[in-house]
């Protein structure tokens, strides 16, 4: 029999450094875990939420591990983007008329987007096909319903509706994605280049100059969300005529 566990002068096997004891396994993770990484790097603001190698850092595991659990880069954006789609969801209170349901889900779509520019900005001409995006498109659905459109007319304004509001999101989220510097440029244009113009080559923006440094992203945001209810609001009084 060996004696060689009791002998103090057997030389033990090293231990594997510590890097490597660490970093866990595909095998060790779950495909929510690896969501909750995703959303965690895009909150940062960061552009790489969906690099294997920015998530195999955060999750502390072998990059490839990700694709134990998603087909590809694409098929974990598209969960993560219906999981964003759920909070905007969980923000819509209960009981509202149907202008204020396309209110609140625009407010909550801006705010989610905000949160998740790097989400956004990807989603803004996508589609996730999943559960939580099949809810909204309901919600719109329901809207234009109980605004008076149906068949061919809700179809339409459904997606007059969700595309617009994806690209307006997607637009304010890709804008967050830039340098500082260059949103600094950027915003001060309106009180320093678009007040220099030529007047006599540019009478009208020279007219509204002050104006145009007034707006902000919010009030188009909210004019834009008006006028799509204002649409809605005209096609059906029109249909109804």
């Amino acid at each position: 029999m060996s004696n060689t566990a009791s002998n103090p002068s057997t030389p033990r096997a090293a231990a594997p450094p510590a890097r490597a004891r660490n970093r866990r396994s595909g095998s060790q993770l779950s495909p929510e875990t690896i969501i909750e990484a995703s959303l965690r790097i895009a909150a940062r603001g960061s552009a790489d939420a969906f690099t294997v190698r920015r998530l195999g850092e955060e999750l502390g595991a072998d990059p490839t591990a990700v694709y134990r659990h998603f087909r590809d880069k694409d098929d974990l954006l598209l969960e993560v983007a219906d999981r964003t789609l759920g909070e905007v969801l969980d923000s819509i209170p209960e009981g509202l008329g149907w202008q204020d349901r396309i209110r609140a889900l625009a407010d909550g779509s801006l705010a989610v987007a905000l949160k998740y520019p790097a989400v956004a900005s990807a989603m803004a001409s996508r589609t996730t096909r999943r559960a939580n995006e099949f809810r909204v498109v309901e919600l719109i659905l329901g809207a234009v319903t109980e605004a008076g459109l149906t068949g061919a007319e809700a179809a339409v304004h459904y997606r007059m509706v969700g595309d617009s509001l994806l690209a307006l999101v997607g637009q304010r989220a890709a804008y967050l994605l830039f340098s500082a510097e260059a949103r600094a440029a950027d915003e001060a244009s309106w009180t320093r280049e678009y007040r220099l113009v030529d007047p006599v080559a540019f009478p009208q923006i020279t007219a509204v100059a002050e104006e145009l440094a007034q707006v902000t992203q919010d009030g188009v945001y909210r004019a834009r969300v008006e006028a799509l209810i204002t649409a809605i609001e005209r096609r059906a009084a029109e249909l109804a005529a």
